[in-house]
């Protein structure tokens, strides 16, 4: 399908701030840019730099007073996500470099902490694929999904005591149990068609079969258009904007996410 997404972001800058951006998702496997917009009002300069993960970053420093960031994409992407039961586990030895990072635990998923966990969530259930089938099935049914009310960042172990969380929460005790498991997993920070009520939305990723999967416990079906911004261990990786220094304040964020038609020439 044919979206065209949009992040709009408005501050209040208290006095000259570096901020570093992470916005502009890139064409892959699984989405197609065809149209990109990325303003900045006042105009300044950016530089543009890619992190260790592959996201497109962006380095400026916001003037004093109103500063806004507007970003929009007419995207191709898949009409839903690849599902793939009974897709095997991949064993250790034989998983590509990039994978290995998302073995270990990391600052937001303490997997260290799962190990008995997350073995008993997916007795019985062939490794690899199904293992994390089980492992958001459990996320689904024990951790309530509370849009909208989470705005402090908390590691897996405690969404699991608490037992209610947002979406970027549940990603990271799907990650932390996968990995707990070495099945490497990662955090994408996107768009989601058809998500309510809209906003940035959060999922993880899986590799089995030798490829990425996508798994979202806040969702009952993988069904809607999914683009990706941005991939990394956990939140701390993946912040669509991070500010230094002196607090600023985000007085406004807009997103939208709205299915049209192919583009002219776009047709495939």
């Amino acid at each position: 399908m044919w979206l065209n997404t949009s992040c709009d972001l408005e501050f209040n800058i208290p006095v000259a701030t570096p901020f570093v951006l992470m916005l502009r998702p890139r064409s892959g496997s699984q989405q197609w840019i065809a149209k990109e917009e990325y303003v900045l009002t006042p105009s300044v300069s950016a530089v543009e730099f890619t992190d260790s993960f592959g996201n497109l970053c962006q380095r400026l420093v916001a003037p004093p007073g109103y500063f806004s960031i507007h970003t929009s994409v007419t995207i191709e992407t898949a009409d839903y996500s690849d599902t793939s039961p009974g897709a095997p586990f991949v064993e250790v030895q034989n998983l590509p470099d990039d994978t290995l990072p998302f073995l270990h635990p990391s600052r937001y998923c303490d997997s260290d902490r799962f190990t008995e966990m997350a073995s008993s969530l997916v007795v019985g259930h062939t490794p690899g694929y199904d293992q994390c089938e089980a492992i958001v099935n459990y996320i689904r049914n024990a951790i309530e999904y509370t849009p909208g009310q989470g705005q402090q960042i908390i590691n897996a172990s405690e969404v699991n005591q608490q037992g209610f969380g947002v979406c970027r929460d549940m990603a990271h005790l799907g990650i932390a149990c996968c990995r707990a498991l070495s099945i490497p997993a990662r955090m994408v920070v996107g768009y989601l068609e058809g998500l309510e009520p809209m906003d940035l939305h959060a999922w993880f990723e899986a590799y089995v079969g030798n490829r990425w999967y996508t798994f979202d416990s806040t969702q009952t079906s993988y069904e809607g258009g999914r683009v990706a911004i941005a991939f990394g261990r956990d939140a701390a990786d993946v912040a669509i904007y991070t500010q230094f220094g002196s607090p600023v304040e985000l007085q406004n964020m807009i997103v939208q996410v709205d299915q049209i038609s192919a583009p002219n020439g776009q047709a495939r």
